[in-house]
């Protein structure tokens, strides 16, 4: 919607949480004229408790054109996304490996 955020300003309460615009915090908007942010799906990252400037705003989402690099996310094709969908639930786990 185009009236959601997702705050990314450690000197706020709400860092790292859903946010209805306008809002005075710094955000990152959650609609995308890419269409990227179509479909998100919200990682579990620095959420419980929340730390601030740990990272904000970390998502599956849709990819842009040639899969280029996200700013800490996770993009997907649309249709893979749809597919994960249909087999994730609240307790699915999401491992992120680095390998070089």
């Amino acid at each position: 919607k185009k009236n959601m955020g997702w705050c990314d300003d450690p000197n706020s309460k709400n860092y790292n949480k859903l946010i209805r615009l306008p809002s005075a915090c710094k955000h990152e908007k959650l609609h995308k004229k890419e269409n990227v942010y179509d479909i998100i799906i919200v990682l579990n990252y620095n959420m419980n408790p929340v730390v601030k400037n740990k990272g904000s705003a970390i998502f599956i989402h849709v990819a842009k054109k040639n899969y280029k690099k996200t700013e800490g996310c996770i993009a997907l094709k649309k249709n893979h996304i749809l597919k994960l969908i249909k087999t994730i639930n609240s307790k699915t786990k999401v491992v992120i490996e680095n390998r070089r």
